[in-house]
């Protein structure tokens, strides 16, 4: 099939929340707010978790950290076809750590390794490439003037090489788009961003709020303090402290990770007394999939264990009535997509752009749009 056919093939899809319905047996659980929410004072989310398909399937799943693992196991089953020894050993790309490919590409005893993880990294930016391009042919993403890339990839050099020649590969194919990095750790972004989306009031009379990202394949957990004193935009906020737990190592049931994120939050609860910490009786949650208004996921959280879009299940609620108190309020509790989140963490970076987006590599690819209100300012330092 050309080019231009499949291209009449695409099915745009998930760019709007309409003919969600909300389940009528949840509700928000913070007055005035909503769980996936799409307006903020200063921001619309224009779209989130963004699905364009084709005759192959959603194109997003070629630009996920798993696509580029599949792409260094088809390098190096060509060379053992060739009768040698694979230099990067016998577990499956999958299982290699971000450190072991980052050394390969430096490797002096084998620069046959370097040459399948730089094969890998030069076909990945291609489909990276053409993700965004599709994208930005979709109504939620018209007019993206920047394209913020997160998620754990691009935190190594391998994440890193890929990422610059997209860039690259962008400006050749005449995309009017710019790339630019999450300035903060990804680790960190994905939590710092719910500093934009909690309700006023708790940034207002807190220190900190506590939040959680849950990914395909990690938990982060952390206390993030708003340190309004420095910066009224809270463009200094920070995570003062933060835990990380491996789950996909561990491969638990849906109930043994809510436990888990309750044991987590638990101990930030804890630790944030003992250092006098003012947390807000609040917890955010960011994780993939698209967010109903009644705080439960419509869909795209395959990646998570169990069916998280089951009628039965209700993490904000499940987390809620397991939680102790933060002071002497009951703590409240709003979820929304990661990539938005993570997203959200470069706001007060982003006001000299009218429309943005982020692209979250990770075990797969998130996306979030967004239209800044009001007249463009300066970026913060």
């Amino acid at each position: 099939m050309n080019k231009k056919a499949a291209r009449a093939k695409e099915k745009p899809q998930g760019k709007k929340k309409t003919g969600v319905k909300p389940r009528k047996h949840h509700m928000p659980s913070v007055v005035g707010a909503h769980h996936g929410t799409l307006a903020l004072d200063s921001i619309d989310i224009a779209g989130y978790n963004l699905e364009v398909s084709d005759e192959d399937g959603f194109v997003g799943d070629r630009a996920s950290q798993t696509a580029f693992r599949k792409l260094l196991d088809a390098w190096r089953k060509r060379y053992r076809e060739t009768g040698r020894e694979d230099p990067l050993g016998d577990l499956p790309s999958a299982q290699l750590s971000k450190k072991v490919l980052d050394r390969a590409l430096h490797s002096k005893s084998s620069t046959d390794a370097g040459d399948m993880v730089r094969g890998a990294i030069a076909e990945f930016s291609v489909e990276l490439t053409d993700v965004i391009e599709r994208f930005m042919r979709q109504k939620a993403w018209s007019g993206v003037q920047r394209i913020v890339i997160g998620g754990g990839f691009p935190e190594s050099e391998v994440g890193e090489l890929a990422i610059l020649q997209a860039a690259a590969l962008c400006q050749v194919a005449e995309i009017p788009v710019e790339l630019a990095r999450l300035r903060h750790e990804p680790d960190d972004g994905g939590l710092i961003g719910w500093v934009h989306l909690a309700p006023p009031h708790f940034v207002e009379h807190a220190d900190a709020l506590l939040a959680l990202d849950i990914g395909g394949t990690n938990v982060r957990c952390g206390i993030v303090k708003f340190r309004r004193d420095k910066a009224a935009d809270l463009s200094r906020a920070k995570v003062v402290r933060r835990s990380k737990w491996r789950h996909a190592d561990d491969e638990p049931s849906r109930t043994a990770l809510v436990d888990e994120l309750v044991a987590m939050l638990a101990d930030m609860i804890a630790w944030a007394s003992r250092h006098g910490i003012r947390l807000a009786p609040f917890v955010g949650i960011a994780c993939p999939g698209l967010i109903r208004e009644d705080g439960s996921i419509a869909r795209g959280a395959q990646n998570l264990p169990g069916n998280w879009a089951a009628d039965t299940f209700h993490l904000p609620t499940a987390l809620r009535e397991k939680l102790p108190v933060v002071g002497k309020e009951a703590t409240q509790v709003l979820m929304h997509n990661d990539a938005v989140v993570q997203g959200l963490s470069e706001l007060p970076f982003m006001r000299d752009v009218k429309r943005w987006a982020v692209l979250t590599i990770g075990t797969g690819l998130g996306n979030a749009s967004y239209v800044n209100k009001g007249p463009r300012a300066q970026p913060a330092d």
